[in-house]
């Protein structure tokens, strides 16, 4: 199975800015371009930072081929109920190009954002396995009642349902048993970014996902890995990200990403060492002059 490359836009660019972005990483020839699900994040909670959903919506108007998704968003601020209205909406707005990418969400600040008391880990994780299982029956039927501990749902109408059937892709991301194990029962594809919370050395970095590969199950998943967040200059040189790519396409990696450069602080890249270096990847592309 051939490697996609894929693009991370995060969510920082105001109106007509942002439209240029989305149009321009599809011009290039990107297969799917994505988006950060975060009220704030990180060393960036002080700067401007919009919402997913409506951004995507937004970028769906806007092109034309390709494909779209969340990277990812979670049960921390979403109901299911909510979320999956609008990934419908979205996989209408897009005519079948919406991915939907969830994770069982992380700390503060977006995990107390509403008030509510911050979970442990194994109750981030039975609360991401119902969010799950929600989602799953609300993208799939047009009728459905649920009672579960952390969502629920009664008498929810999901018509007209999803352009691509049986229902909109899902992309589970986590490294753990239970979320491997999700992502093997309800996804169509798998994503990790290594070790979550911090950079590794590069070899210990891609041991770690050699491993994780090996327990992941699910012959049928595409896997996808965050490469920004494997190594610290993956489009230094072209040569550089053609390794790059081919070492995680070694692995079993079907996918992979790579952030959109920003000016400063985290993902800060040159532009022009980014295309110079993505271009010779890409299947075909078009990009427009600046």
């Amino acid at each position: 199975m051939t490697t996609r490359l894929g693009v991370l836009v995060l969510p920082e660019h105001p109106g007509r800015t942002g439209l240029e972005v989305w149009q321009r990483v599809e011009a290039m020839g990107f297969a799917h371009a994505w988006t950060l699900d975060h009220l704030s994040w990180r060393t960036l909670r002080d700067r401007p930072w919009f919402d997913a959903m409506t951004t995507l919506a937004a970028a769906a108007v806007v092109t034309s081929r390709i494909g779209i998704g969340t990277l990812v968003t979670s049960p921390n601020f979403r109901s299911a109920v909510v979320t999956a209205k609008q990934a419908m909406t979205l996989d209408h707005l897009s005519e079948g190009r919406f991915t939907l990418g969830a994770g069982a969400g992380g700390p503060p600040p977006d995990s107390t954002a509403l008030g509510g008391p911050e979970l442990s880990l194994p109750e981030r994780t039975n609360r991401f396995e119902e969010f799950v299982t929600l989602l799953d029956r609300l993208l799939r039927h047009p009728v459905t009642t649920f009672q579960g501990r952390y969502n629920s749902a009664d008498d929810v109408r999901m018509i007209p349902g999803c352009v691509q059937q049986p229902r909109i892709p899902l992309a589970i991301a986590g490294a753990g048993r239970r979320a491997m194990s999700l992502a093997a029962q309800f996804g169509q594809m798998w994503v990790t970014t290594g070790r979550p919370d911090a950079f590794e050395a590069e070899t210990v970095a891609f041991d770690r996902l050699r491993g994780q590969m090996e327990r992941l199950r699910g012959g049928g998943l595409r896997k996808l890995v965050n490469l920004s967040r494997i190594v610290a200059d993956p489009y230094s040189s072209p040569q550089r990200l053609t390794d790059l790519v081919g070492r995680c396409a070694a692995l079993g990696f079907t996918d992979v990403v790579l952030a959109h450069p920003r000016a400063e602080g985290v993902y800060a890249g040159d532009p022009r060492a980014f295309e110079r270096a993505v271009l010779p990847l890409l299947p075909s592309h078009k990009v427009p002059q600046p």
